[in-house]
């Protein structure tokens, strides 16, 4: 048959070759068919810390099977952690993506963006691009963790550019309270994304170098897809203050101390604090002694780098201030924040070792209270204050400014920037919130901005912003060498314990007959005065020996029946008798 065709086709050659010319122009003049739109290229950030909070900032950027991190911080405990030492971001997500993440970048080196990378890099060993400050710092907290030999950190300057997988990272330089913060200009197919980092707009920093406003300029007459901006302080109007501005009232007020012993209390990582203080000391032709781990950690880094000046023979240990008169010393201290194992604390309730001090001190405060931390500062301040000594503190005169930018820099920032897409990031929800107003009060659309909060999983194109679903996140807890071995059930009891204290109820019992050989006795701690509540302890000890004698069976030895039923009974008849519930601990024993 198909020869059959071939011939039939030759035998008609000259039809066939008009069809075929006819055709073939039929199909050059075709229009050409209408494919479907490609899909947008779009960009993925998931929020693992920093978001609807103060600290521990964490964010990833994903573009499809490419992921890497900026920053990895941690977080203080306030009163509703009680003895938990420090909070951490969850790394669960960090974990079950591994063999995506291309890199950790570090925007700079205050605690609660680089405070939480001894941990992670426990679970999981990625390299680390930072600035040479904030390496340093790195390098100290990995040598106590004994992963300093394992990690794998490259230093980074601003202008430099990381290729992560997808993504190319510019570092751009800006103002903070320590050196060699940066922001960063991510780029993938998606579009470009600035991320600020901590900042503020400084026109007179202390170390000479301004924010680079022209390269975030550059990009946005490039165009950026999306900014993500700190929030710290949203709320603040105006402009915040150069840091000089603190260098001029260190000055005076070290003419008015006179002949008195200065203390200035300071962030440990503030850096530029820390060499104003030394700068006017020399001036005022005091020696200057450091207390505390993390600030004497701080100035033996900023020397060793050269981002200290110390002039020699100026610094003295601690040790030794006792061979010097109090009109030739300036102590720079912890404790800022009122933290209860800080220097400054344990010297204002008279409980360090080192230093003791007089109502010939004078001391200075120069820090604001982070949220939250008002009432511990406000304790410290009132207890130095009982003691006769004289203290200045941020509301009284200006001895601190923000490293974040106030309100009319944030706008500045977003008008140089022209993104498409507006991101609150770093701050509490007010704080977000003020800056999606902010946003909107320059013509933002509310759809052109996303409020979020910790654990948000978000996809970014040319058409929107749009939720994904929410990926693990919240709080890691750390105490002493145990790492989120710490819950909810745990808090929980400590709190009751804190609260309404314990009452233990013991006794000893035969097995072979089931008769109490001993006890039941009643320890109470924490909860009333046993010698003046005897007849409450009495009541105790009358129905936990009913409970024992009426529910241990000696066939069984169902140990749980009966601790349940005594702390059952017991908290319910404390209830009765006090209308508190102490923690019941039954402990029964057998011979």
């Amino acid at each position: 048959m198909a020869k059959q065709n071939i011939t039939s086709d030759r035998s008609n050659a000259g039809k066939r070759n008009s069809q075929k010319r006819f055709y073939a122009y039929r199909k050059v003049n075709k229009k050409p068919s209408v494919r479907p739109p490609e899909p947008e290229e779009s960009v993925r950030v998931a929020f693992l810390g920093g978001m609807n909070e103060i600290g521990k900032n964490m964010t990833v950027y994903e573009y499809k099977s490419d992921m890497f991190i900026v920053d990895c911080g941690l977080a203080f405990p306030g009163e509703e952690l009680p003895g938990v030492d420090l909070v951490i971001p969850d790394f669960t997500y960090i974990e079950k993506n591994i063999n995506k993440i291309k890199g950790l970048i570090i925007t700079h080196g205050h605690e609660d963006h680089i405070g939480g990378i001894a941990y992670l890099l426990k679970k999981v060993n990625i390299p680390i691009y930072a600035t040479k400050l904030t390496i340093g710092l790195i390098k100290g907290k990995l040598k106590e963790h004994n992963l300093l030999d394992s990690a794998k950190l490259v230093e980074i300057k601003p202008h430099d550019n990381i290729t992560l997988g997808s993504f190319n990272i510019e570092l751009i330089h800006v103002n903070h309270s320590i050196p060699d913060a940066v922001g960063l200009a991510i780029r993938c197919p998606a579009g470009i994304l600035i991320h600020t980092g901590d900042f503020k707009i400084d026109t007179t920093p202390v170390d000479g170098d301004m924010i680079d406003l022209t390269r975030f300029a550059e990009y946005g007459k490039k165009g950026v897809l999306a900014l993500f901006q700190d929030s710290t302080n949203a709320e603040r109007p105006g402009y915040t203050m150069s840091e000089k501005t603190v260098g001029e009232s260190f000055v005076n007020l070290f003419r008015k101390a006179g002949k008195r012993r200065i203390l200035v209390a300071t962030f440990a990582s503030n850096i530029h604090r820390v060499q104003q203080i030394i700068d006017v000391a020399q001036q005022s032709k005091r020696k200057v002694a450091v207390l505390g781990r993390s600030l004497e950690n701080l100035v033996q880094v900023g020397k060793e780098l050269g981002y200290l000046n110390v002039p020699e023979n100026i610094m003295i240990n601690i040790d030794n201030i006792k061979n010097y008169e109090d009109e030739n010393l300036v102590i720079i201290t912890t404790g800022s924040q009122g933290e209860p194992m800080s220097a400054l604390t344990k010297m204002a309730f008279r409980e360090h070792r080192k230093v003791v001090i007089t109502p010939n001190d004078y001391v200075i405060i120069s820090a604001t209270p982070i949220p939250g931390n008002e009432k511990m500062v406000g304790n410290v301040v009132n207890e130095l204050m009982k003691q006769g000594i004289e203290v200045i503190y941020e509301k009284m005169y200006e001895v601190h400014v923000s490293g974040h930018a106030c309100q009319e820099e944030l706008k500045l920032m977003m008008g140089i920037v022209k993104p498409k897409f507006f991101i609150p990031v770093h701050g509490e929800q007010k704080h977000l919130q003020k800056h999606s107003l902010l946003a909107q009060s320059m013509g933002y659309s509310k759809d052109n901005i996303y409020v979020g909060t910790i654990g948000d999983h978000i996809e970014i194109s040319k058409n929107g912003i749009k939720y994904i679903d929410s990926v693990p996140s919240g709080e890691v807890y750390v105490d002493g060498i145990g790492v989120g071995d710490v819950g909810n059930i745990v808090l929980n009891d400590r709190k009751r314990l804190s609260q309404d204290g314990l009452i233990i109820v013991v006794a000893t019992i035969n097995t072979q007959t089931g008769m109490i050989e001993s006890g039941p006795d009643v320890v109470s701690r924490g909860f009333v005065y046993v010698r003046e509540n005897e007849d409450l302890m009495n009541s105790v000890r009358s129905m936990a020996l009913k409970i024992i004698d009426e529910t241990y069976d000696k066939r069984y030895h169902d140990w749980n029946s009966v601790k349940v039923k005594l702390r059952d009974d017991i908290t319910k008849l404390m209830y009765e008798k006090t209308k508190r519930s102490p923690m019941v601990l039954p402990v029964l024993m057998e011979i």
